[in-house]
């Protein structure tokens, strides 16, 4: 049976500005309003009619789901669209692909259109792509590709390729005390290859090695209201930057399901190399880190799920600001940006940073809709963390606290889509995403 999970957790590429083509956030509004609708349509009575308009609604009968598009986040402004859904499903129910093209507009950039396809092939690969162009400034192209997910046979491969020109991403300066009145918002032209073949030593560990070129174009801001970056930073921020890193990971992983896990845990230790010039040198930066989840079941309908990470740069050569560590947004990226889900993403960048999130996942109701079980859930939840320089700061002083609410659309095993409302000191974020947020 397919097991589709849009990105493999955890993802392991670090992200700036937001979490991925627009398309991609988008998604989540694919699987939670596609969920709701199922159950909505599964519960109404159905009235003879000459047409049973409720069946456009009906995954097992439409031909598409028209599914509106309503999104927001702290960073990228308000979107309004339309997604026609098409959800194409095998005989058991499971869902081998969804294709969704959508329409819409943002009240930064205009209108825009793009495409986003999931395929699951089988329980051991699966792969992605999405894609989107607006009126003014943003278009975006991503490429994922995943096989050996089961770590069943000696070897695993994750690949992406991407192309991203995005005009909302936030720089708030250096440190932990960074305040709102800092912000600055800036235009960034990123162009990235990704391979990471993994040997399998048993199911449960694992030893990879990434290899990650990228290439970043920094360039004045695009967000009307907000100062450019170079108003109130050097002009130096400005630019092109080019990185080639290597890394080399060790995973542990005991969890019952890579897309919804209850039981089990994952610990994943890394290190690496960026080079400025060349292949294997550390002209950029050297990192090293730790990431790990654990998910403790309370009988059958609650699950205690933990995330922590600490990342530290040893050594950096004038670093890029968008090549820091950073805490803020929705997601854990290995390696990468951690979640405080009151801010957006890369609210506080620092060399090194600390985070820790505690989420309680609660089955609230579960349905068959469409000949597929789903189910509601309801996530209390809480992060926290810093950034920080070694030596002479303490990692786990002066935390910035996160509290908020989440709501999950889950279709076992296959798809889960959340909503997650989170208030901290500057106020209140909505963020939506396909994937646990860790």
């Amino acid at each position: 049976m397919p097991d589709p999970a849009p990105v493999q957790s955890p993802p392991v590429g670090p992200r700036r500005g937001r979490p991925g083509p627009r398309a991609a956030a988008h998604s989540a509004s694919i699987a939670c309003l596609a969920l709701i609708c199922s159950l909505v349509v599964a519960g109404v009575p159905r009235r003879a009619s000459a047409f049973d308009w409720s069946s456009l609604l009906n995954p097992a009968t439409a031909p598409f789901l028209p599914i509106p598009e309503i999104d927001t986040d702290p960073d990228s402004g308000r979107t309004v669209g339309l997604m026609p859904t098409l959800l194409q499903t095998a005989p058991d129910g499971s869902i081998e692909r969804i294709i969704s093209p959508e329409i819409y507009q943002n009240n930064y950039f205009g209108w825009g259109v793009g495409v986003s396809v999931y395929a699951y092939p089988s329980a051991d690969t699966q792969w992605s792509i999405q894609s989107d162009i607006e009126q003014r400034v943003e278009r975006q192209v991503e490429f994922n590709y995943q096989t050996g997910l089961l770590r069943n046979r000696p070897w695993s491969f994750n690949g992406q390729l991407t192309y991203d020109r995005d005009g909302t991403p936030r720089f708030f300066g250096i440190g932990n005390e960074t305040t709102q009145a800092d912000e600055t918002n800036y235009t960034s032209e990123e162009e990235l290859v990704q391979a990471m073949p993994g040997w399998n030593i048993t199911p449960q560990l694992q030893l990879a090695y990434m290899l990650q070129t990228e290439t970043v174009d920094v360039t004045r801001g695009s967000v009307p209201g907000i100062p450019s970056i170079e108003r109130r930073f050097t002009v130096h921020n400005l630019g092109i930057t080019s990185a080639t890193l290597n890394r080399v990971l060790l995973f542990y992983d005991t969890r019952d399901s890579l897309t919804l896990p209850t039981r089990g845990v994952q610990i994943i230790g890394y290190t690496g190399m960026a080079a400025r010039g060349g292949f294997i040198n550390a002209s950029l930066y050297s990192e090293a880190g730790t990431e790990a989840r654990a998910y403790l079941p309370f009988g059958r309908r609650t699950v205690l799920a933990l995330h922590g990470a600490l990342r530290y740069l040893l050594r950096s050569h004038h670093l890029p600001f968008w090549a820091l560590s950073t805490i803020g947004g929705d997601r854990a990226y290995l390696g990468g940006a951690q979640p405080l889900r009151a801010f957006g993403l890369g609210r506080f960048s620092d060399l090194d940073s600390s985070s820790f999130s505690v989420e309680l996942r609660e089955k609230i109701a579960s349905f068959n809709a469409a000949s597929t079980p789903v189910e509601l859930q309801l996530a209390p939840f809480m992060d926290t963390g810093r950034v920080f320089q070694r030596p002479s700061t303490d990692p786990v002083s002066r935390l910035h606290y996160v509290g908020g609410l989440g709501m999950r659309g889950v279709a076992p095993p296959f798809i889960v889509g959340y909503v997650d409302v989170g208030y901290g000191s500057e106020g209140a974020a909505v963020f939506t995403g396909i994937n646990y947020p860790f």
